[in-house]
């Protein structure tokens, strides 16, 4: 049965287009309640919370009503990283955690995205349960069965002090410079500190969300800003997390990007020097000189679906305990149950602090492959099979590339957009091709 709503992270889109209007939200809240109070033994209570876009007010608000219609306590967490509701989910043995985020996306959208009681992503089955509920009436419980909600104060510290428990203990980062970028977004009060209370020198950018600024000209996906600043405040590096706090990038010394591939291989060679790591799950876009790399030092290499949710099945399917996307959503299982940008950065930093290594020379065991991607908006869904000549396109690019390369065509779950990667091993002809493959899919269904 197909989702209505749902997507691959949750349910997003434009402020004030359906469905991401208040009516739907609050009609959302109540559903989810129903749903999960159904599967409750005792305690009804949900967590939430939400990154620094100015619409989450209105949502957290409309939530928190539809949650207390349907009899559901709520915890209120504010303004928190995605990982550390997920997190703090687990410690309140909450019934499910629920983050008001469009991660990456600019303030003026926003979605709605939930984990269950265990910290993972919901499964398909729950959120068609969540959705069966959207067509049926709202109804209010009784004033005796209604749900209360109240705030938690010490959420910020919890979520500090859990992320320095994943390092071995009397881990510290004396002695490093690092920028941190926290996108104007969920990490802006968090990140900065967890750096700075294991001993870094922590210079603080984009920590003054006014709600509209929220991955504007910084975080994960606008790095050159942190790059500037690594080179001009002659830190050891940089790092920058998205709107939500779930992806980051780092920035070596020299002031050059290194992203989730280079991260997520940075981190897996240390554990397999100690004997940690069984495997690694990637996607379709994980970069080919990453799974070259990793064969090389005998470390098993799996591509999921695009989404952290594929990625981190793959990774269950396995035992494996390491996976991760080249956008800096990397998944460290023995951890915690989602991807943490926090979390993430602190692993790379104990590869260098264990190993005496700058990141510049810990990556460069990785070579990565030129790989260009560009961002066709559509207007509709499509199925490649209905339309020949981007299959011609495709079929063209591929047996120029003669299996040196990659084509790759994804619809994206969170916008409307097809992004259209090449890669392979010159640069000049991927840049060609992707663009040829591209004008192709823009006169054709753009």
């Amino acid at each position: 049965m197909a989702r209505m709503y749902f997507g691959t992270d949750g349910i997003r889109g434009r402020v004030g287009v359906h469905p991401i209007t208040a009516d739907f939200v609050l009609k959302l809240g109540w559903a989810a309640g129903k749903v999960f109070s159904s599967q409750a033994g005792g305690r009804k209570l949900i967590v939430m919370g939400k990154d620094t876009r100015v619409s989450g007010y209105m949502f957290e608000s409309a939530l928190q009503a539809g949650l207390i219609a349907a009899g559901v306590d709520v915890a209120l967490l504010g303004p928190m990283p995605t990982p550390a509701i997920a997190y703090l989910t687990r410690t309140f043995r909450a019934q499910a955690g629920i983050v008001i985020s469009a991660s990456h996306n600019p303030y003026y959208d926003n979605g709605i995205k939930f984990f269950g009681g265990d910290g993972f992503k919901l499964p398909d089955e729950v959120e068609l349960a969540i959705e069966s509920y959207m067509d049926k009436p709202l109804v209010t419980e009784d004033s005796l069965k209604l749900g209360k909600a109240h705030r938690v104060p010490d959420a910020v510290g919890r979520y500090i002090e859990f992320c320095k428990g994943t390092l071995p203990s009397g881990s510290d980062f004396q002695g490093l410079k690092i920028v941190v970028d926290c996108a104007n977004g969920a990490t802006y009060h968090t990140g900065p500190s967890v750096f700075r209370e294991l001993g870094a020198e922590v210079v603080e950018m984009a920590v003054d969300p006014d709600g509209f600024n929220i991955n504007e000209d910084c975080g994960s996906t606008r790095p050159a800003l942190l790059q500037d600043a690594v080179i001009s405040e002659k830190a050891d590096m940089g790092i920058a997390f998205d709107g939500d706090g779930d992806r980051v990038m780092f920035v070596d010394h020299k002031g050059h990007m290194v992203d989730g591939d280079e991260l997520l291989f940075v981190i897996a060679k240390h554990r397999h020097q100690r004997g940690e790591c069984s495997g690694v799950a990637g996607t379709l876009m994980s970069n080919l000189g990453m799974e070259l790399s990793l064969k090389e030092l005998g470390i098993p290499f799996y591509r999921a679906n695009v989404g952290d949710r594929y990625v981190i099945e793959a990774m269950r399917e396995r035992k494996w305990q390491l996976g991760g996307e080249s956008s800096g959503h990397i998944i460290c299982s023995d951890l915690t149950t989602t991807g943490d940008g926090v979390v993430a950065a602190l692993q790379v930093l104990h590869a260098m602090r264990d190993t005496d290594t700058p990141l510049n020379a810990l990556k460069k065991g990785m070579q990565k492959y030129p790989q260009k991607m560009i961002n066709v908006r559509i207007k509709k869904k499509f199925n490649l099979e209905d339309f020949p000549a981007i299959q011609q396109a495709v079929v063209a690019a591929e047996s120029e590339l003669a299996e040196r390369g990659r084509v790759l065509l994804r619809p994206s779950g969170t916008e409307p957009l097809v992004r259209v990667m090449v890669e392979g091993e010159d640069d000049q002809q991927v840049n060609t091709l992707v663009k040829q493959i591209a004008a192709v899919v823009e006169k054709e269904i753009g």
